[in-house]
Protein backbone atom coordinates (compact mmCIF):
# COMPACT_ATOMS: atom_id res chain seq x y z
CA UNK A 1 0.00 0.00 0.00
CA UNK A 2 2.81 2.41 0.91
CA UNK A 3 4.63 1.70 -2.37
CA UNK A 4 1.45 2.56 -4.26
CA UNK A 5 1.27 5.97 -2.62
CA UNK A 6 5.00 6.65 -2.74
CA UNK A 7 4.92 8.71 -6.00
CA UNK A 8 2.02 10.79 -4.65
CA UNK A 9 3.77 11.42 -1.35
CA UNK A 10 6.97 12.27 -3.23
CA UNK A 11 5.12 14.83 -5.33
CA UNK A 12 3.45 16.40 -2.31
CA UNK A 13 6.71 16.86 -0.42
CA UNK A 14 8.47 18.07 -3.58
CA UNK A 15 5.83 20.78 -4.05
CA UNK A 16 6.04 21.83 -0.38
CA UNK A 17 9.82 22.15 -0.72
CA UNK A 18 9.56 24.08 -3.99
CA UNK A 19 7.07 26.48 -2.42
CA UNK A 20 9.53 27.14 0.40
CA UNK A 21 12.28 27.84 -2.17
CA UNK A 22 10.61 31.14 -3.13
CA UNK A 23 10.93 32.27 0.48
CA UNK A 24 14.53 31.04 0.77
CA UNK A 25 15.47 32.82 -2.45
CA UNK A 26 13.95 36.08 -1.25
CA UNK A 27 15.89 35.80 2.01
CA UNK A 28 19.14 34.96 0.19
CA UNK A 29 18.70 37.84 -2.27
CA UNK A 30 18.54 40.27 0.65
CA UNK A 31 22.24 39.57 1.25
CA UNK A 32 23.79 38.25 -1.95
CA UNK A 33 23.62 38.79 -5.71
CA UNK A 34 21.15 36.41 -7.44
CA UNK A 35 23.91 34.80 -9.56
CA UNK A 36 25.97 34.16 -6.43
CA UNK A 37 22.98 32.53 -4.76
CA UNK A 38 22.15 30.30 -7.74
CA UNK A 39 25.77 29.25 -8.26
CA UNK A 40 26.14 28.54 -4.56
CA UNK A 41 23.10 26.26 -4.42
CA UNK A 42 24.26 24.39 -7.54
CA UNK A 43 27.74 23.76 -6.15
CA UNK A 44 26.36 22.60 -2.80
CA UNK A 45 24.01 20.19 -4.56
CA UNK A 46 26.82 18.84 -6.76
CA UNK A 47 29.20 18.37 -3.82
CA UNK A 48 26.56 16.40 -1.92
CA UNK A 49 26.29 13.92 -4.80
CA UNK A 50 30.03 13.21 -5.19
CA UNK A 51 30.47 10.82 -2.21
CA UNK A 52 27.57 8.67 -3.44
CA UNK A 53 28.42 8.53 -7.15
CA UNK A 54 28.35 4.70 -7.20
CA UNK A 55 24.68 4.79 -6.18
CA UNK A 56 23.39 7.26 -8.77
CA UNK A 57 25.85 7.07 -11.67
CA UNK A 58 23.97 4.31 -13.52
CA UNK A 59 22.20 4.74 -16.84
CA UNK A 60 21.45 3.10 -20.18
CA UNK A 61 22.60 5.48 -22.90
CA UNK A 62 20.97 5.30 -26.32
CA UNK A 63 21.73 7.18 -29.48
CA UNK A 64 20.05 10.57 -29.42
CA UNK A 65 19.90 10.81 -25.63
CA UNK A 66 22.64 13.45 -25.55
CA UNK A 67 20.31 15.94 -27.22
CA UNK A 68 17.51 15.21 -24.75
CA UNK A 69 19.91 15.48 -21.79
CA UNK A 70 21.19 18.80 -23.12
CA UNK A 71 17.66 20.15 -23.61
CA UNK A 72 16.71 19.07 -20.09
CA UNK A 73 19.75 20.67 -18.45
CA UNK A 74 19.60 23.89 -20.49
CA UNK A 75 15.90 24.32 -19.75
CA UNK A 76 16.33 23.58 -16.06
CA UNK A 77 18.39 24.50 -14.15
CA UNK A 78 20.22 26.85 -16.55
CA UNK A 79 17.64 29.11 -18.20
CA UNK A 80 15.00 28.40 -15.56
CA UNK A 81 17.10 29.86 -12.76
CA UNK A 82 18.27 32.81 -14.85
CA UNK A 83 14.62 33.80 -15.30
CA UNK A 84 13.53 32.95 -11.75
CA UNK A 85 16.44 34.67 -10.03
CA UNK A 86 15.72 37.88 -11.92
CA UNK A 87 11.97 37.47 -11.46
CA UNK A 88 12.26 37.43 -7.68
CA UNK A 89 14.25 40.66 -7.68
CA UNK A 90 11.25 42.39 -9.28
CA UNK A 91 8.16 40.64 -7.91
CA UNK A 92 7.04 39.20 -4.60
CA UNK A 93 7.41 35.55 -3.61
CA UNK A 94 3.61 35.27 -3.35
CA UNK A 95 3.01 36.51 -6.90
CA UNK A 96 5.84 34.43 -8.36
CA UNK A 97 4.41 31.38 -6.63
CA UNK A 98 1.02 32.09 -8.17
CA UNK A 99 2.50 32.18 -11.69
CA UNK A 100 3.77 28.63 -11.16
CA UNK A 101 0.15 27.48 -11.38
CA UNK A 102 0.48 27.86 -15.15
CA UNK A 103 3.19 25.19 -15.43
CA UNK A 104 0.76 22.24 -15.82
CA UNK A 105 -1.01 24.08 -18.63
CA UNK A 106 2.28 24.70 -20.39
CA UNK A 107 3.13 21.00 -20.11
CA UNK A 108 -0.17 20.28 -21.86
CA UNK A 109 0.59 22.80 -24.59
CA UNK A 110 4.03 21.27 -25.06
CA UNK A 111 2.59 17.77 -25.26
CA UNK A 112 0.15 18.97 -27.93
CA UNK A 113 2.89 20.35 -30.19
CA UNK A 114 5.79 18.02 -29.38
CA UNK A 115 3.95 14.75 -28.78
CA UNK A 116 1.04 15.45 -31.17
CA UNK A 117 -1.53 14.83 -28.45
CA UNK A 118 -5.01 16.26 -28.62
CA UNK A 119 -5.89 19.16 -26.39
CA UNK A 120 -9.52 19.46 -25.30
CA UNK A 121 -11.48 22.68 -25.65
CA UNK A 122 -11.85 22.88 -21.88
CA UNK A 123 -8.06 22.66 -21.53
CA UNK A 124 -7.54 25.46 -24.06
CA UNK A 125 -10.22 27.57 -22.38
CA UNK A 126 -8.66 26.92 -18.99
CA UNK A 127 -5.26 27.96 -20.31
CA UNK A 128 -6.66 31.25 -21.62
CA UNK A 129 -8.45 31.90 -18.32
CA UNK A 130 -5.24 31.28 -16.37
CA UNK A 131 -3.27 33.60 -18.67
CA UNK A 132 -5.91 36.30 -18.19
CA UNK A 133 -5.71 35.85 -14.43
CA UNK A 134 -1.92 36.07 -14.48
CA UNK A 135 -2.06 39.29 -16.53
CA UNK A 136 -4.67 40.72 -14.15
CA UNK A 137 -2.50 39.80 -11.16
CA UNK A 138 0.51 41.52 -12.71
CA UNK A 139 -1.26 44.65 -13.91
CA UNK A 140 -3.04 45.29 -10.61
CA UNK A 141 0.11 44.79 -8.53
CA UNK A 142 1.59 47.95 -7.05
CA UNK A 143 5.29 48.63 -6.66
CA UNK A 144 6.53 47.85 -3.17
CA UNK A 145 9.65 46.83 -1.28
CA UNK A 146 8.80 43.19 -2.03
CA UNK A 147 7.88 43.85 -5.68
CA UNK A 148 9.57 46.91 -7.26
CA UNK A 149 8.42 45.93 -10.80
CA UNK A 150 5.81 43.13 -10.55
CA UNK A 151 4.82 43.23 -14.24
CA UNK A 152 8.38 42.48 -15.36
CA UNK A 153 8.96 40.05 -12.52
CA UNK A 154 5.83 38.03 -13.25
CA UNK A 155 6.68 37.89 -16.96
CA UNK A 156 10.15 36.54 -16.13
CA UNK A 157 8.57 33.96 -13.82
CA UNK A 158 6.28 32.92 -16.68
CA UNK A 159 9.37 32.43 -18.87
CA UNK A 160 10.76 30.23 -16.09
CA UNK A 161 7.57 28.14 -16.23
CA UNK A 162 8.03 27.66 -20.00
CA UNK A 163 11.49 26.27 -19.23
CA UNK A 164 9.98 24.04 -16.52
CA UNK A 165 7.51 22.61 -19.05
CA UNK A 166 10.31 21.80 -21.51
CA UNK A 167 12.24 20.20 -18.66
CA UNK A 168 9.27 18.02 -17.64
CA UNK A 169 8.76 16.67 -21.16
CA UNK A 170 12.47 15.90 -21.62
CA UNK A 171 12.60 14.34 -18.16
CA UNK A 172 9.72 11.98 -18.94
CA UNK A 173 11.43 10.91 -22.16
CA UNK A 174 14.63 10.05 -20.29
CA UNK A 175 13.19 8.60 -17.08
CA UNK A 176 12.81 5.05 -18.44
CA UNK A 177 16.57 4.59 -18.87
CA UNK A 178 18.07 7.02 -16.37
CA UNK A 179 17.60 6.94 -12.61
CA UNK A 180 15.95 10.03 -11.10
CA UNK A 181 19.04 10.62 -8.95
CA UNK A 182 21.35 10.55 -11.98
CA UNK A 183 19.21 13.20 -13.68
CA UNK A 184 19.11 15.26 -10.47
CA UNK A 185 22.89 15.07 -10.12
CA UNK A 186 23.34 16.00 -13.79
CA UNK A 187 21.29 19.14 -13.20
CA UNK A 188 23.46 20.16 -10.25
CA UNK A 189 26.75 19.64 -12.10
CA UNK A 190 25.54 21.32 -15.31
CA UNK A 191 24.17 24.22 -13.29
CA UNK A 192 27.49 24.68 -11.50
CA UNK A 193 29.36 24.85 -14.82
CA UNK A 194 26.78 27.15 -16.42
CA UNK A 195 26.56 29.70 -13.60
CA UNK A 196 30.28 29.90 -12.76
CA UNK A 197 31.17 32.30 -15.64
CA UNK A 198 28.16 34.46 -14.76
CA UNK A 199 29.87 35.33 -11.47
CA UNK A 200 32.33 37.46 -13.43
CA UNK A 201 29.78 39.55 -15.32
CA UNK A 202 30.10 43.30 -14.64
CA UNK A 203 26.61 43.43 -13.11
CA UNK A 204 27.29 40.58 -10.66
CA UNK A 205 28.24 41.70 -7.16
CA UNK A 206 30.54 39.21 -5.48
CA UNK A 207 30.20 38.64 -1.70
CA UNK A 208 32.19 40.93 0.57
CA UNK A 209 30.82 39.82 3.95
CA UNK A 210 29.37 36.80 5.75
CA UNK A 211 25.61 36.95 6.25
CA UNK A 212 24.42 34.04 8.37
CA UNK A 213 20.78 34.04 7.20
CA UNK A 214 21.84 34.37 3.56
CA UNK A 215 24.31 31.49 3.81
CA UNK A 216 21.75 29.29 5.56
CA UNK A 217 19.23 30.05 2.82
CA UNK A 218 21.76 29.02 0.14
CA UNK A 219 22.57 25.81 2.02
CA UNK A 220 18.85 25.06 2.32
CA UNK A 221 18.36 25.62 -1.41
CA UNK A 222 21.32 23.43 -2.34
CA UNK A 223 20.43 20.46 -0.13
CA UNK A 224 16.66 20.48 0.31
CA UNK A 225 15.63 21.94 -3.06
CA UNK A 226 18.33 20.94 -5.57
CA UNK A 227 18.56 17.43 -4.13
CA UNK A 228 15.36 16.88 -2.15
CA UNK A 229 12.66 18.56 -4.26
CA UNK A 230 14.15 17.69 -7.66
CA UNK A 231 15.00 14.15 -6.57
CA UNK A 232 11.47 13.50 -5.34
CA UNK A 233 9.88 15.03 -8.44
CA UNK A 234 12.18 13.16 -10.84
CA UNK A 235 11.40 9.90 -9.00
CA UNK A 236 7.65 10.52 -9.24
CA UNK A 237 7.80 11.39 -12.96
CA UNK A 238 9.51 8.04 -13.59
CA UNK A 239 6.50 6.30 -12.02
CA UNK A 240 3.44 8.29 -13.15
CA UNK A 241 2.21 10.29 -16.14
CA UNK A 242 3.92 13.64 -16.54
CA UNK A 243 0.51 15.36 -16.67
CA UNK A 244 -0.40 13.81 -13.32
CA UNK A 245 2.89 14.92 -11.80
CA UNK A 246 2.65 18.45 -13.20
CA UNK A 247 -0.87 18.83 -11.79
CA UNK A 248 0.62 18.79 -8.28
CA UNK A 249 2.36 22.09 -9.12
CA UNK A 250 -1.01 23.68 -8.36
CA UNK A 251 -0.17 23.20 -4.67
CA UNK A 252 2.82 25.55 -4.90
CA UNK A 253 0.89 28.87 -5.13
CA UNK A 254 -1.23 28.10 -2.08
CA UNK A 255 1.73 26.99 0.06
CA UNK A 256 3.89 29.90 -1.15
CA UNK A 257 1.15 32.41 -0.38
CA UNK A 258 0.88 31.09 3.17
CA UNK A 259 4.64 30.98 3.77
CA UNK A 260 5.17 34.46 2.27
CA UNK A 261 2.55 35.85 4.65
CA UNK A 262 3.99 34.11 7.72
CA UNK A 263 7.73 34.55 7.07
CA UNK A 264 8.08 37.62 4.81
CA UNK A 265 4.90 39.45 5.86
CA UNK A 266 3.91 39.79 2.19
CA UNK A 267 0.29 40.76 1.66
CA UNK A 268 -1.94 40.79 -1.40
CA UNK A 269 -4.84 43.14 -2.06
CA UNK A 270 -8.38 41.86 -2.46
CA UNK A 271 -8.16 42.42 -6.23
CA UNK A 272 -4.92 40.45 -6.41
CA UNK A 273 -6.53 37.59 -4.48
CA UNK A 274 -9.39 37.61 -6.99
CA UNK A 275 -6.89 37.50 -9.85
CA UNK A 276 -5.11 34.61 -8.16
CA UNK A 277 -8.45 32.83 -7.91
CA UNK A 278 -8.90 33.27 -11.67
CA UNK A 279 -5.50 31.68 -12.28
CA UNK A 280 -6.38 28.67 -10.15
CA UNK A 281 -9.83 28.40 -11.75
CA UNK A 282 -8.23 28.27 -15.18
CA UNK A 283 -5.87 25.55 -14.00
CA UNK A 284 -8.75 23.49 -12.59
CA UNK A 285 -10.65 23.81 -15.88
CA UNK A 286 -7.60 22.71 -17.81
CA UNK A 287 -7.17 19.56 -15.74
CA UNK A 288 -10.21 18.00 -17.42
CA UNK A 289 -7.86 17.23 -20.31
CA UNK A 290 -6.06 14.55 -18.29
CA UNK A 291 -9.05 12.25 -18.53
CA UNK A 292 -9.14 12.62 -22.30
CA UNK A 293 -5.46 12.54 -23.23
CA UNK A 294 -2.45 12.55 -20.96
CA UNK A 295 1.08 13.00 -22.22
CA UNK A 296 2.20 9.53 -21.20
CA UNK A 297 3.84 8.99 -24.57
CA UNK A 298 6.54 11.50 -23.66
CA UNK A 299 8.82 8.52 -23.17
CA UNK A 300 8.11 7.03 -26.56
Amino acid sequence: MLLRWLPTLSLFFAMALWASSFIALKLAFMHYDPMVVIFGRMVIGALCFIPFYKLWCRFEYRRGDLLWLAVMAIAEPCLYFVFEANALTYTSAAQAGMITAMAPLLVGIGAFFVLKERMSRSALFGFLVAVAGALWLSLTAEDSAHAPNPLLGNFLEFCAMVCAAVYSLALKHLSERYSPWFLTALQAFCGSVFFFPLLFLPQTTLPTEWAGSGVMAILYLGVFINIGAYGLYNFAVSKVKVSQASAFINLIPVITLLLAFIILDERMTFEQLLASGVVLAGVILSQQRSSESAPETASA
